[in-house]
């Protein structure tokens, strides 16, 4: 577990070796493992310094988050918590120096036991990342990170890594001050033990008399300054539903003010808080755990044999079209591009040319690697260039004739073998796969926009749709480096039904009289990042229209209109305020300065004379989400683990919560049923829940 090795020269070398894991993990047993490690180092009167190394490609990936979940007190956590700063504190003061020798990723805890050395040095390789991400899981550092980089860098360029999360390059991490030195990967080790051979009386700066926090003190004018500042900036982007950016904010004011140790068990204190937070391990269970199983394909179809893409066609050179073209190339892929003219193709490769040299600007991608992906993206105007594909994926505009006239055509030119499918995000695939001789091999591939960033893809299966059209449509997914989540046929699917019924509530408050900015701000409020209207302009108010009026044609009788109809069809059809595309919906958007919410609102959409609260309305946003996905989830439309990952992912339902099911868990069922009834009763009946919450928060 650690390698205990002593050299000729008397410089211990500690090497994390964990049997069976491809990573080296922190938990109670490795943790204790070390700990006795080096309390031998520094008993061993010939030790005269100790090497802190890995055997893995990695240094140590951090703690074993599964076992930190587990139930435990208040009193337990802060026990785990301060058994490791423990062991890092002896290390600091035993006496003798300490050199991590970092050959890999250094993440979390483990790079917490890099900065309980005296020294770093790590390997110079492009690909490893070091820092204290534990923020992005809502949680802290809880082995001395807050105390040990706040003291190493300073207030504020401390807050800003541990605020953010922030993974960093190693010369990045060199030039900030976390990183002492880079070597070569091959003279890591001899770089270290040297560093210790020359460094006997080795010491932290903070356990020196005298300590100053580099660039001012919590009570300096500088610090008094960064805390209001950064608490600030904390609220204005999390509107105080996430718990661990204060809490680092409180462990770094607190622990300043004190000496190491005592700052180490205030951070102990907030790290147990953190850690039994049922919003944490919501958040963790869903954004660690089952994100990661999803990426690994945990639920693929077996018996598939794995799939690899070297050529595929997008039917649509447009903005979706384009970026799935661009995403694929990106990826290694060849990729045909066609569209009615091939100049429309032209533009659309065009897209990425701009962001392609911007990168290479910035030195993330090299110029012929630059050149090689646009390369690969063939702009053409002619079906017979589908030849070959391994994958054809359509993306032309939300019209089911059109999409069945190119899909048929691609079909036929790309061959039997070929795995066809529709990036459409309302019309049922069932439907459009009637277009092809094989619906077996038809499946929806529904991208979110803009392509390039957003990293989800939500699959759809239709009724014929076999396992090795799955199979193959997941290792696609995989391939362009994205997460799948699958979902059964029916109209807007699951992401694009349960996004909807957000914005039209939206509309629906600006119907019933709200403020526009009561309506934005509770969004915000209640955890979305960005609220109703503003995004409903950025999707379109056209686009939206003209889905349901679609609907409307293909329902008939079975059409359910929503109160919000009414305002998508003044915006649209009698102001013509069709989104942010036009630069006029809801917003404005001026060529110089910011965007604002449009001033012919209140005309339009008369305020009522007694508001709501903030609280109400927030509940409405985010109680008809919940409400509705449970009502996927009843279908059999989505599993609740994919659709927590595709509300979060797909439509930035707040992390926190865990997605839009576990929102629901974190409620109590019980209290979201009287919740809902009652929003049932003063609003309408869409708020009315399903009747078995608890067996489908179980599913």
């Amino acid at each position: 577990m650690i390698d205990y090795r002593v050299d000729a020269d008397g410089v211990a070398v500690l090497t994390w070796n964990i049997e069976g894991r491809p990573v080296n993990v922190m938990n109670e047993e490795t943790v204790a493992a070390f700990g006795d490690a080096v309390e031998r180092a520094l008993a061993d009167g010939t030790v005269k310094g100790v090497v802190v190394a890995s055997a893995k490609d990695d240094f140590v990936a951090g703690a074993d988050v599964e076992k930190f979940l587990e139930d435990r007190s208040l009193e337990e956590i802060i026990a785990l918590s301060v058994t490791m700063t423990r062991i890092t504190r002896a290390m600091e003061t035993g006496g003798k120096p300490f050199c991590a020798a970092i050959n890999g990723h250094a993440l979390g805890g483990g790079f917490e036991i890099a900065l309980g050395c005296h020294h770093r040095i790590a390997a110079d390789k492009p690909k490893t990342r070091v820092g204290l991400p534990e923020v992005t899981l809502g949680l802290l550092p809880g082995a001395g990170g807050t105390q040990r980089m706040s003291r190493m860098l300073g207030i504020q360029k401390s807050l800003e890594l541990l605020l953010e999360g922030r993974r960093l390059p190693v010369e990045v991490a060199h030039k900030a001050g976390l990183i002492d030195a880079v070597v070569e990967p091959e003279d890591l080790l001899a770089a270290a033990r040297k560093w210790v051979a020359d460094n006997p009386n080795a010491r932290q700066p903070w356990d020196d008399k005298g300590f100053r926090v580099p660039g001012g003190a919590v009570q300096s004018p500088v610090g008094q300054q960064v805390f209001p500042t950064a608490a600030a900036m904390t609220r204005a982007r999390t509107w105080g539903n996430h718990p661990a950016p204060q809490a680092i904010l409180s462990c770094v004011y607190e622990g300043l003010q004190v000496d190491i140790d005592t700052g180490l068990r205030i951070e102990a204190k907030y790290f147990a808080n953190l850690l039994r937070d049922p919003r944490t391990k919501a958040m963790i269970k869903t954004t660690f755990f089952d994100m990661a199983a999803a990426k690994k394909l945990k639920s693929r179809p077996q018996g598939v044999d794995k799939a690899k893409f070297s050529r595929i066609g997008i039917l649509g050179a447009g903005m979706m079209g384009a970026g799935i073209a661009y995403v694929s190339a990106r990826a290694g892929m060849d990729v045909v591009l066609l569209d009615e003219t091939r100049e429309k193709a032209q533009a659309g490769k065009a897209r990425y040319k701009a962001q392609v040299e911007a990168q290479i600007g910035k030195g993330r991608l090299s110029a012929d690697a630059g050149t090689a992906l646009l390369d690969r993206i063939e702009p053409t105007d002619t079906f017979a260039d589908l030849a070959g594909c391994d994958l054809v994926i359509e993306a032309v505009f939300e019209d089911r004739e059109l999409k069945a006239t190119v899909t048929r055509k691609a079909a036929d030119a790309a061959g039997t073998a070929a795995l066809i499918a529709s990036n459409t995000s309302t019309l049922p695939i069932t439907g459009l796969a009637q277009a092809v001789d094989r619906p077996e091999a038809f499946i929806g591939l529904h991208f979110f926009s803009p392509v390039e960033r957003m990293p989800m893809v939500e699959i759809i299966l239709g009724e014929k749709t076999g396992d090795p059209a799955l199979a193959r449509a997941m290792d696609y997914v995989q391939a362009i480096g994205m997460t799948p989540i699958v979902v059964r046929d029916s109209r807007g699917f699951f992401t694009s039904r349960v996004f909807a019924s957000y914005v039209l509530e939206g509309m629906t408050l600006l119907r019933d009289g709200v403020k526009p900015a009561l309506i934005e701000n509770a969004a915000k409020i209640g955890g979305m990042p960005v609220g109703p209207l503003e995004v409903t302009d950025a999707t379109s108010l056209s686009l939206l229209w003209d889905v349901r009026r679609q609907w409307k044609l293909d329902l008939g009788d079975k059409f359910e209109p929503h109160p919000a109809d009414t305002v998508l069809e003044l915006m649209v059809e009698t102001l013509d305020r069709p989104g942010r595309r036009a630069a006029r919906g809801f917003y404005d958007y001026p060529a110089e300065g910011p965007k604002r919410l449009w001033h012919g609102l209140t005309e339009h959409f008369p305020l009522a004379e007694a508001q709501p609260d903030a609280e109400t309305v927030a509940r409405r946003l985010m109680h008809i989400q919940a409400v509705e996905a449970l009502r996927c989830t009843r279908e059999g439309i989505v599993g609740p683990t994919d659709a927590n990952i595709g509300s979060i992912l797909g439509w930035g339902f707040p992390a926190i919560t865990g997605g839009v099911i576990s929102y629901v868990g974190l409620k109590g069922s019980d209290t979201f049923s009287e919740e809902c009834r009652d929003l049932a009763g003063r609003y309408g009946d869409r708020f009315l829940p399903p009747a078995d919450i608890d067996s489908l928060l179980a599913a």
